[in-house]
């Protein structure tokens, strides 16, 4: 078994930009790791001048900044495999999945309790000057597959890599919201009929049958599945639940029945459950049938559908929805009279005072903490390869001790890293309820001016400017002086 991981390594800045890259290559093929350099192979360049030649690619398509390489290491399980065979798994894989664009090199090293590969190889391609991308999902869609080919090949244990996990978690979510919908859901339906069908059959080929008499297409391959009518896709039986996989299927065939049923039912109080079935699509018209009906709108047989005419009462449902959410203003705060109003607006001023000085107690309470975040963050980029050196790899070693001199700093102010974390979740949570308190008196506030401005008669304000507003209303919309 090998299972495989990748990291890149990015520009240390300054004047020499693949020092991380340089490192890395030497690291890798260290002679006491390697049995003398035994195990060193590399393709497309030079082992002896691996770095030279990516640096020269690099400059021959002016991409020598950014991101400088790409490390993926191959760990094999303990005892399973010797150096040269793990040294010819990688070789394939690098041929396989680097060969055709990229410069690499791959090693073996065999100093620790189990054989693991490295290679190492160039960002940027040598035959167009693309850089390497690498996707999320491609781990499980191109590396660890062609990993797990390689095994097969020389007789190793795989790791399962379910293609079809998106399928599974698409279902997952569409069961789920149909459930909170209160609409139906397959996999419920499925299970009450796999276990209707086990109880009923004798053997499984008879399960099988019972299953097709319900309306159900079977497919058996690697994993049961099972597909009723109106659904889209296959299902597999056994992401239903340990209880529907197809060496559980068996095994309930053997030993349930109706009796078995009736024991395991008799505290349990039947329930009756509707469905409802979701409607067949339209077919799609052919291309015979779109020229014939385009020929009958063309002759006047058929008439266009009018277009809607929502656009011209816009104003009015604004209006409506100002009016409403004025009316909820008045009853909410029990206003009967102008003064009544002008108190409230005079305390929605004085609360919006109140929740802005929070909030603005609460952002500089977490800026007094930044310099805590900042080295939390620090530690966050650094927690990969700290993970990496804890299980062996002393390629971190550089990272390790970065990440203890950042928990360092953290202790020397009575912090951990947990508790700085902790602490800024706290500082986001009270900053967001002080934020949405503020928008909601703002919201409020704004209302009530809006109730007081409408209650001025238009003898207080100024006359030439409201017609210089009215002037400007015609002008850019239009329409008539209200």
């Amino acid at each position: 078994m090998a299972i495989s991981k990748i990291l890149n390594m990015k520009d240390c800045g300054g004047h020499f930009h693949g020092k991380h890259l340089k490192r890395s290559l030497d690291y890798v093929m260290n002679p006491e790791k390697t049995q003398d350099g035994r195990l060193v192979g590399a393709i497309n360049c030079q082992v002896d001048s691996a770095f030279e030649q990516m640096k020269a690619t690099k400059r021959k398509f002016g991409k020598v900044d950014k991101r400088q390489g790409y490390h993926i290491i191959l760990s094999f399980k303990e005892d399973e495999v010797n150096p040269d065979t793990a040294f010819e798994i990688t070789r394939k894989f690098v041929e396989e999945y680097l060969g055709k664009s990229y410069e690499a090199v791959y090693v073996v090293h065999d100093n620790t309790a189990h054989v693991h590969s490295h290679i190492v190889f160039n960002s940027v391609s040598f035959v167009d000057g693309k850089k390497y991308r690498y996707e999320k999902g491609d781990w499980a869609k191109y590396i660890q597959p062609i990993t797990n080919q390689l095994c097969q090949e020389y007789g190793l244990s795989i790791i399962d890599v379910d293609d079809s996990s998106k399928e599974k978690e698409h279902e997952s979510y569409k069961d789920w919201s149909e459930y909170r919908e209160g609409s139906f859901v397959w996999a419920d339906m499925i299970k009450r009929d796999l276990d209707s069908c086990i109880l009923q059959a004798g053997n499984y080929e008879q399960f099988l049958e019972l299953l097709s008499d319900k309306g159900y297409e079977v497919k058996q391959g690697k994993y049961l599945a099972v597909k009723p009518q109106g659904m889209t896709r296959f299902r597999r039986c056994k992401t239903l639940g340990d209880m529907y996989s197809d060496e559980a299927i068996r095994e309930r065939i053997e030993k349930e029945d109706i009796s078995f049923y009736r024991e395991q039912q008799k505290e349990v109080q039947p329930v009756l459950c509707k469905c409802k079935v979701r409607r067949y699509r339209r077919a799609k018209m052919s291309g015979l049938q779109k020229r014939y009906y385009a020929k009958l709108y063309r002759i006047g047989k058929l008439k266009k559908k009018p277009y809607s005419q929502v656009w011209k009462y816009k104003d009015d449902i604004r209006k409506m929805h100002k009016l409403q959410e004025e009316y909820l203003f008045l009853v909410n705060h029990d206003i009967h009279s102008a003064e009544e109003l002008v108190s409230v607006i005079s305390s929605l001023t004085d609360k919006r005072k109140e929740v802005s000085a929070e909030k603005s107690r609460i952002y500089k309470a977490r800026e007094r903490s930044r310099e805590l975040f900042d080295i939390a963050d620090d530690m966050k980029e650094l927690e990969p390869a700290e993970k990496s050196f804890l299980q062996g790899d002393e390629f971190f070693t550089d990272e390790h001790l970065q990440w203890e001199t950042l928990k360092q700093k953290l202790l020397s102010q009575g912090y951990s890293f947990e508790e700085v974390e902790a602490l800024r979740k706290h500082y986001k949570e009270e900053y967001s309820k002080a934020c949405a308190k503020e928008r909601a008196v703002f919201k409020e506030l704004n209302i009530g001016k809006s109730i007081w401005k409408s209650l001025i008669p238009d003898s207080v304000s100024d006359g030439k400017d409201a017609q210089y507003n009215k002037e400007t209303i015609r002008d850019r919309k239009e329409q008539p002086e209200r």
